[in-house]
């Protein structure tokens, strides 16, 4: 059986443009250029995060080309490495690889729940959100800034891009 062929994503939490910059340029070098950024967002939905920064900005990376869903648990991992990067002492990112396909967006996490499956590593995957009736629809259990829709223009992209690069 093929491993399955999704469109790689990363969510970047930033308090700062610099950081930001810094994040794209570090997920550059191992992921490719982005090929798609959606709008920023301010993070203000819960104050997970605080610790660090109390303003942070959320905005999502689409990567070029179709890679193996299978590749996530390492993804995360490679992100861990960039946060632990921007430490200063605490990290002044947070990075949240996931990918999308015609039927869902799926997020790593290390943290353990209900909801997550384990994959390995110390790495969970969670289906965060799923496209139907053509529409991104979130569950009970989805944060509440994806379940507020903000970010559905550009999953919409992303999953257009899957499409076509599917057909190709």
């Amino acid at each position: 059986m093929k491993e399955p062929k999704v469109k790689r994503i990363t969510g970047i939490l930033y308090p700062d443009d610099n950081f930001l910059e810094w994040s794209i340029n570090r997920l550059s070098e191992i992921w490719g250029k982005p090929e798609l950024l959606s709008t920023p967002v301010k993070f203000d939905k819960t104050d997970y995060y605080d610790y660090i920064s109390p303003d942070l900005t959320r905005i999502f990376l689409s990567f070029p080309g179709l890679v193996n869903a299978g590749g996530l648990a390492d993804w995360k991992h490679e992100a861990i490495e960039i946060e632990a990067l921007s430490r200063q002492p605490v990290r002044a990112v947070n990075i949240d690889p996931g990918y999308v396909d015609g039927a869902r967006l799926i997020l790593a996490s290390t943290k353990d729940h209900a909801h997550r499956i384990y994959l390995r590593d110390g790495i969970y995957g969670e289906v965060t959100m799923r496209y139907r009736f053509r529409k991104w629809q979130s569950f009970d259990y989805t944060f509440p800034d994806f379940a507020s829709g903000c970010y559905d223009d550009f999953l919409l992209k992303v999953r257009k891009s899957w499409l076509r690069e599917v057909k190709e």
